[in-house]
């Protein structure tokens, strides 16, 4: 997505690009580091090979994270993020702050 098809308000443009359940928990297990599409595939538990690759390749045009194809059979593909990428941390630290929080008050 370019950045010029982004919405004018700042909070929906950081939803549409990563605003659903599949992009978030990618990001969360790619700030540990590199990982391999079976490696994501099986953290992000529940999502299947046709969603998970939709997403990639979505966050990939969208410049969040870079995909690395190894020319070996059977090939190997590695997905890392971006500086752009990295940069969503403070905003993925805020929401586990706030889900523990609200965890804790809801008992």
């Amino acid at each position: 997505m370019k950045k010029s098809d982004l919405p004018a308000c700042p909070v929906e443009a950081t939803l549409t690009l990563i605003g659903n359940k599949w992009k978030v928990l990618i990001l969360r297990d790619l700030l540990g580091g590199t990982r391999r599409f079976g490696e994501l595939q099986r953290s992000v538990g529940g999502v299947t090979q046709k969603v998970l690759t939709a997403q990639l390749r979505a966050m990939e045009a969208s410049g969040l994270l870079t995909r690395k194809v190894y020319a070996e059979v059977p090939p190997r593909v590695e997905y890392t993020l971006t500086q752009t990428g990295y940069s969503l941390k403070p905003v993925l630290d805020a929401m586990c702050d706030w889900g523990l929080e609200y965890q804790h008050s809801a008992d």
